[in-house]
């Protein structure tokens, strides 16, 4: 018996352990393995615990392994000499236990299940257990019959059946690849889920290394994984794993959870490697990825796209959002014609018009846009050749996929015709970098989006461009042309349109000044302000205007002239327009204040013979008057009420101004702002009036410049005159008793006065029209007459009379013998006409002064022509 040591399954020679050990744990010992060796820790036997003794001859126990006592809990002292019957069966069982152990000796071997007494533990608990005995017999080394007995604890057999079972049905049912990986990252086994996917059976995957079903970079990854979690021992949970499977073009993507794998004794053998197919699902959340992207990319695209209404800044809008959120590199072009302002539809219908490259932008530094042929500048022209993607996007208005050029920087480009309202104003090119993963059908489908978001922004830019223009031109030409000349006053003006500095398309507005010369060396200075912008706003202003113009020429008071105006603003924003403002101011009605325009508006009259000036108010800023040595201060000048609510009467103010004064009337872009209010806006413009000396335009500048106008939001009109009074050698003025007489005194004055002043050419023609005049006075008009002559740029002659009657010029017939008179004045003069005074009227004639050109008609002429 001297053969079985009392520790059989102990191991003395540890050397060679975890090869051994990682051999027998896979259940195979390789070829050139040792034949015997000592059963390491860790192996089959750690997990079934084996316990083995001897019995003798005498059927009493001769040796005793430290198993059996961890089994039994018998020590080795105790246990030697005991009849194991007796030990271990239970009383009623040791008869028929004696007749197994003397058939055992007698050298038959016998395996069976016994019963036996489990150890007590230290808390005094114990019971019954089954042990599965194999007993074999033996002889002594004096031939006397023995027996060897191979013990195993039932309950760890079964536990290690389960064990097995359970991990059989989950590593081969299992529906994700399931392997088990050695320490020299070799597989060991396979589940037939692996197989399926790269081929052939489990078994054909032994041996077989991450290398031989990845690609090379993916495979050092994935190896230098594993030997970290080997090392470690830290799992690794979804990992990605991209590769491809036997047959297949397509990339695969896995997910794989790696964890090391342990002995019984707790000694790393190897790597579990479990992975799942994740293709679907990583293509499924690019998808909603890519949506998402797309929906956060045209809601940028809405909130930013199209804030200006400028055609290059809208382009480059476009390209601030898809660079780099969507493509790396992005150009757009326009058609040349659409930003010349063209009336046709932009470009041709075979795509060859010329385009302007508007904008250009790249996420890649130092990178020009390598689309097809020679890159593009920014703003240069240029076309697209016939036969060119570019050019059959813009023919057919569909976008086009661009063939990236061999060894160039870029790999996919999308050609994207800009279309807004079935018309197409440019094209649009978006590009993506090698590295970065081509345009797809989504992709696609999104730049079409995109590109049209920005046409359409870039068609209403253009239509309000073209729109802008129209009224510009319009509220242009309503200004008075180059400068205006009066008489007796210096004059100098400025109009600047809102943002005209700023760089941002300028709103038209309804501010306005107009110099108006009237009848006796008069002016009427006129500034207004339509509230509101836009064409509409300018329309009126000019409606306005012109009505304004057309009640000056009928030369009413200032306030009269408002109260007018005021009729005819009230009527501006209701069909029928001036007609029926014109028929609303003999029929006073009541105001609905929606459906006008209102609007401000300061009139003033300036007489350059009495250096008198009349002032009336319509809701606007009062005028500022600078006199010589004094500080300048504005003038108490009744505001009244707009022009367009009505109902209101407007006072007058008669202010004389001295020689030299300086005028100003403005509108509130000048001086009022979102930085400071109006207040403030004033005073700082009545401030900068310190030197009114200087000259006009000098003065002008200054102010604009001192109240910082080239950032105005609003349009500014600013109207200067400094008082440059008609000299009194320049006026003749006689009284005339109402007598037949007075006509031969008027034309005796009147010679005198053109001699004095070296009119002579002028004597002839003013004595016959002064007699004309003088004449009607005595026969048609009231109290005593007054003769003027007024010298200055031309020649004007009023006679003054107490008649209310005004003159009225007919069609003499050929046998009349008079009514040929004001016809004679019409023909005679350059202009005529009549006005009432608070005294009466005033007949007037204007004529010419002889310049060595034009000369002067001769009156001999004129009486000819009337007969």
């Amino acid at each position: 018996m001297s053969e079985i040591p009392a520790k059989a399954t102990e191991s003395e020679d540890p050397s060679d352990g975890a090869r051994t050990e990682a051999a027998g744990a896979f259940g195979e010992v390789r070829p050139g393995d040792p034949m015997w060796q000592s059963s390491p820790p860790g192996s089959i036997y750690d997990y079934i615990k084996v316990a083995s003794f001897s019995i003798g001859p005498d059927g009493l126990v001769d040796q005793w392994s430290l198993r059996a006592e961890h089994l039994f809990g018998i020590p080795a002292d105790r246990a030697v000499g005991m009849d194991p019957i007796a030990a271990f069966i239970d009383p009623d069982r040791r008869e028929q236990g004696h007749r197994k152990m003397a058939e055992i000796l007698d050298g038959r071997e016998w395996t069976g299940v016994v019963p036996f007494r489990l150890p007590e533990t230290v808390d005094g608990a114990g019971g019954e257990g089954l042990a599965e005995v194999y007993v074999m017999p033996t002889r002594t080394e004096d031939g006397e019959k023995a027996a060897v007995c191979i013990v195993v604890d039932v309950r760890v057999l079964r536990s290690i059946e389960t064990d097995l079972a359970a991990s059989q049905a989950i590593f081969g049912q299992s529906p994700f690849g399931f392997l088990l990986i050695d320490a020299e990252l070799r597989v060991r086994r396979a589940n037939q889920r692996f197989a399926s996917i790269f081929g052939g059976t489990p078994d054909d995957h032994r041996g077989k290394g991450v290398h031989d079903y990845l690609p090379r970079g993916e495979a050092e990854r994935v190896a230098a994984t594993l030997r970290r979690v080997l090392e470690t021992g830290d799992s690794i949970t979804d990992m990605h794993v991209t590769g491809f499977v036997p047959g297949s073009e397509d990339r695969r993507h896995w997910s794989v959870n790696l964890y090391r794998v342990h002995s019984g004794s707790g000694r790393p053998i190897g790597i579990a490697w479990l992975g799942t197919d994740i293709t679907a699902r990583r293509a499924a959340a690019r998808e909603a990825a890519a949506a998402r992207r797309n929906l956060a990319l045209l809601n940028e695209a809405g909130a930013r796209i199209g804030n200006s209404l400028d055609l290059e800044t809208t382009a480059r809008e476009l390209l601030d959002v898809v660079v780099p959120g969507f493509c790396d590199l992005a150009t757009v072009d326009l058609y040349q014609g659409l930003l010349a302002g063209d009336e046709t539809p932009p470009g041709l219908a075979d795509g060859s018009a010329e385009l302007r490259r508007v904008a250009f932008a790249s996420a890649v530094s130092d990178a020009p846009f390598a689309g097809t042929g020679t890159p593009v500048k920014v703003g240069a022209v240029h076309h697209y050749p016939f036969n060119s993607p570019c050019a059959n996007a813009l023919r057919t208005a569909r976008p086009q996929t661009v063939p990236a050029e061999e060894g160039g920087l870029v790999q996919s480009t999308l050609a994207v015709p800009m279309v807004a309202h079935d018309t197409v104003v440019g094209l649009a090119q978006f590009s993506r970098t090698k590295g970065s993963e081509p345009f797809g059908d989504r992709d696609r489908a999104l730049a079409v989006e995109l590109a049209a978001r920005a046409a359409v922004c870039i068609d209403n830019a253009r239509l309000y461009r073209r729109e802008h223009e129209r009224a510009l031109i319009l509220q242009r030409s309503l200004l008075p042309p180059g400068d205006p000349v009066a008489s007796g006053l210096d004059i100098a003006c400025r109009y600047l349109p809102g943002n005209a500095s700023t760089g941002r398309p300028s709103e038209v507005g309804g501010d306005w000044f107009d110099v108006i010369e009237l009848p006796g060396h008069r002016t009427a200075l006129v500034v207004g302000d339509v509230m509101g912008r836009g064409l509409r706003a300018a329309v009126a202003m000019g409606e306005l205007r012109t009505a304004v113009r057309t009640l000056a020429q009928l030369d009413l008071e200032p306030a009269e002239v408002l109260s007018q105006l005021d009729e005819i603003a009230r009527g501006l924003g209701t069909p029928g327009g001036i007609q029926q403002a014109t028929r609303a101011a003999r029929r006073p009605r009541e105001a609905d204040l929606s459906e006008v325009y209102l609007a401000t508006c300061v009139y003033a009259v300036y007489d350059s013979v009495t250096r008198r000036c009349t002032f009336a108010n319509a809701g606007h800023l009062p005028p500022v008057l600078v006199e010589p040595g004094e500080p300048a201060l504005m003038l108490d000048v009744p505001p009244g009420m707009p022009l367009g609510v009505g109902g209101e009467p407007f006072e007058e103010v008669e202010v004389e101004l001295p020689e030299g004064a300086l005028l100003a009337l403005y509108t509130d872009g000048l001086v009022e702002s979102r930085d400071h209010p109006l207040d403030e806006g004033l005073q700082a413009f009545v401030g900068a009036l310190t030197d009114p000396s200087r000259p006009l335009e000098d003065v002008c500048d200054h102010v604009l410049n001192t109240l910082d106008s080239h950032h105005a939001e609003d349009d500014i009109a600013l109207l200067m005159a400094r008082v440059q009074g008609l000299p009194a050698e320049s006026v003749g003025d006689w009284t005339l008793p109402r007598e037949p007489r007075s006509v031969g005194r008027a034309r005796e004055y009147a010679r005198g006065q053109l001699l004095s002043w070296d009119m002579e050419p002028l004597v002839d023609t003013t004595e016959l029209l002064v007699s004309e005049l003088v004449t009607n006075a005595l026969r048609y008009g009231e109290g005593e007459i007054r003769l003027r002559l007024l010298l200055d740029r031309t020649l004007v002659c009023e006679v003054w009379d107490s008649g209310l009657v005004q003159p009225r010029r007919r069609r003499a017939r050929d046998t009349d013998e008079g009514g040929r008179g004001l016809q004679l004045v019409g023909l005679l003069s350059a202009a005529w006409g009549s006005r009432r005074t608070h005294r009466g009227k005033t007949v007037w004639f204007e004529l010419p002064l002889p310049d060595g050109e034009n000369g002067v008609a001769d009156p001999a002429e004129a009486l000819l022509s009337l007969f």
